[in-house]
This record gives C-alpha cells, sequence and structure tokens, in this order.
C-alpha cells in the first residue's frame, strides 16, 4: 500500500503574534491509501485517527544566550509547569535541546484547539507571566508555528 496525498497541497497562513517573530498555521491535505499494483485508492485515512480528539502542536524554536542552558532550562521547567500547565486546552509539553546547537531549544506544547494557545492563553494574564520567566534568556523571539497530527508510529 502506498500513501499519495489527495486534494489541494498544504494551506499555510502567517499569523503575528505578540512577542514572537512569526507564527505559521500550517494544514496538510489529506492522505489517500493506495493499492500500489492497481493504483486505485483503497480509502481515505485523512488526520492521524478521526476518533480521537484533534489536538494542536505548538513548536517554539528558540535560541538563547549562550553560557546560560541550566537556568533557562530551570526557568522554562518552572513556567512549563506552573504556568502554561494550568491554561484551559493545555495537554502536556516537550522540551528538547540540540546538540550540535547548544543555545537552540524545541518547544512542543500539546493543545486541544489552535484557540486554545492563540487567544486563551496569549490574550491572558498568563503569558506575560509565562515570558517574565522565560523572556530574559531569548537571544531573539521564538520562532513559533502549529501544526496538526498527520500520522504517527504505533
Amino acid at each position: 500500500m502506498a500513501l499519495a496525498t489527495a486534494g489541494a497541497a498544504s494551506l499555510q497562513a502567517r499569523v503575528p503574534l505578540k512577542g514572537c517573530e512569526q507564527v505559521n498555521l500550517a494544514s496538510s491535505a489529506s492522505i489517500a491509501a493506495t493499492d500500489e499494483a492497481s493504483g486505485r485508492a483503497t480509502g481515505n485515512i485523512g488526520h492521524f485517527n478521526d476518533l480521537e480528539p484533534r489536538m494542536i502542536l505548538e513548536i517554539a524554536d528558540i535560541r538563547i544566550h549562550p553560557g546560560q542552558n541550566a537556568a533557562f532550562e530551570a526557568a522554562i521547567a518552572k513556567g512549563a509547569g506552573e504556568v502554561i500547565a494550568h491554561a484551559k486546552g493545555f495537554k502536556g509539553f516537550k522540551v528538547n535541546r540540540s546538540i550540535e546547537t547548544p543555545e537552540r531549544y524545541v518547544l512542543q506544547i500539546f493543545w486541544e484547539t489552535l484557540e486554545d494557545h492563540t487567544v486563551g492563553f496569549r490574550e491572558s494574564p498568563a503569558f506575560p507571566a509565562w515570558r517574565a520567566i522565560v523572556g530574559p534568556f531569548f537571544a531573539a523571539p521564538p520562532v513559533v508555528e502549529h501544526f496538526d497530527l498527520v500520522t504517527q508510529s504505533a
């Protein structure tokens, strides 16, 4: 079985958010399963699992000032755990540090809806509280994008 995209190409819109370099809202086209021998569609698998609730993944690409790793890692754990974790629609977070570029981090936050992040959190008093904790470490404004899950491993 092969996978092929069906419908239009990915849709992308840029939305400015205060304090961020840019935000991309990405929506992938449907994915259809096809039989390799006949080339006929065997079923549309659409988003990963239409039976599970849809979640939005926010990814923030963060660059910090050199030599601040330990303090930043403590601050981001505190800010995410004590501030963002209480926001409506928050489902969880992960933070990864680059091996090649130690001052680069990727923050992944899972939200129930896009609006839970862009409106509920970003327009609440919790956002300035979060930025007060982690903002002093930023070498540049984070680049933030939002993603829909298309597929994943078992």
